[in-house]
This record gives structure tokens, sequence and C-alpha cells, in this order.
């Protein structure tokens, strides 16, 4: 690809929305990021790749009341730990956006909402397809399946509201979205290949 395009893929615990990211990078020939930038963050940090996986379950207060209490100079002093390993993160995101790629979740379309060569999708699903997904794919028992997809999409949302102060899937944040299993996977694949060829156009 000539020109830099990052792409962010919000999405729907069951939605598939790893895979469709991860085969859209593949399709357009650029790198893929999800566990990788808690990797890269660790290495860079010196903290745990735990660390930054069980940040996403213990947001309490908004890392933005923080930053206005304590002011945005103010580096890591004052932060919770899970507040500087979602700053360290976002420098790890904004590093790989200095080329084109696939970020997946961790916020990636709030962090680089003023990068102007970013499209921004989110992948969604019916509850039925996500929970077929969910036990076929993921393991989960399919008695609690239900309960725990719906758990996940909740803690998402909380943590991308704690985070960015915004709507997690309010529609008017995305340049598109998708139901992933209208179609089918590849087929969204193609799709979502398709806008951003003609967004390249644009």
């Amino acid at each position: 690809m000539s020109k830099k395009c990052i792409i962010t893929i919000s999405r729907q615990y069951g939605s598939g929305g790893r895979i469709v990211g991860k085969k859209l990078a593949e399709l357009l020939k650029i790198p893929f990021y999800d566990k990788e930038i808690i990797t890269m963050a660790a290495k860079e940090s010196g903290y745990a790749e735990e660390t930054f996986e069980r940040a996403a379950d213990a947001a309490t207060h908004s890392l933005l009341y923080s930053l206005s209490m304590y002011g945005s100079g103010m580096g890591f002093s004052g932060l919770s730990l899970n507040d500087k390993v979602f700053l360290i993160q976002s420098e790890i995101i904004q590093k790989a956006a200095l080329n084109s790629c696939v970020i997946v979740g961790r916020c990636a379309d709030y962090v680089l909402r003023k990068e102007k060569n970013c499209i921004h999708f989110f992948i969604y699903s019916d509850i039925d397809s996500r929970v077929h997904r969910a036990t076929t794919e993921y393991g989960l028992a399919e008695e609690k399946a239900k309960e725990v997809i719906l758990k996940k999409d909740k803690r998402r949302a909380s943590y991308y509201a704690y985070y960015t102060g915004e709507k997690w899937g309010q529609i008017d944040r995305y340049d598109l979205a998708i139901n992933s299993d209208s179609i089918g996977v590849d087929e969204t694949v193609a799709v979502l290949g398709q806008y951003v060829q003609a967004w390249k156009k644009r």
C-alpha cells in the first residue's frame, strides 16, 4: 500500500473481529496488532504482560478525571498502575501507527482519533452466532457462553468509557459497522478490503 492507512477494529466479543482484522491485514499485506501491543508495551516498560491484561478489568476512576486533577504534564506521578499501563500501551499504538497497520481493540480508535490516515471499523453480530462461535472456537461451555459474552461486552464498554469518556459501539464513531455473520468472515474481510481501496482513492 503506497498511501499510509491505519485501520482500527473495535468488536463485540464473539463477533470474530480479531480474525477479521488478522485476515484483513494479510489481504492488505500490512502488520497486524492485537496482543502484540501488550508484548511490545511490556518489553518497553518492564511491566509483566499480565499487568496489561489485568488493567482492563480494574478500571475505577476515569483517567480523564485523574489527568484533570493532576495535570497532563505530571508524567506518571499520581496515576494508578492501570492508568500508567494504559498510557504506555497508547504510546505503543501511536508508534505502530507511524506505518500502515491493523490494530484490534485497546481503544485504538480513540488513541488515534487525531490521525488523519485512519479508518475505524466496528464488527458486531447477533447473539446466537456469537454463542456458536464462543462455544466452537473459543471453548466456552454452552450453558455459560451467553453470560460470558454479555459480561465481556459490558467490560469492554466500561473500559472504553473509563479511558475515553465516550460510548463504546456508538455508530458515529466508526467509518463502517458490519455484521460479520450476515455474510461470513471471509466476505466481511473482502468488503472491508474494498472499503479501504475506495478510501485510498478519495
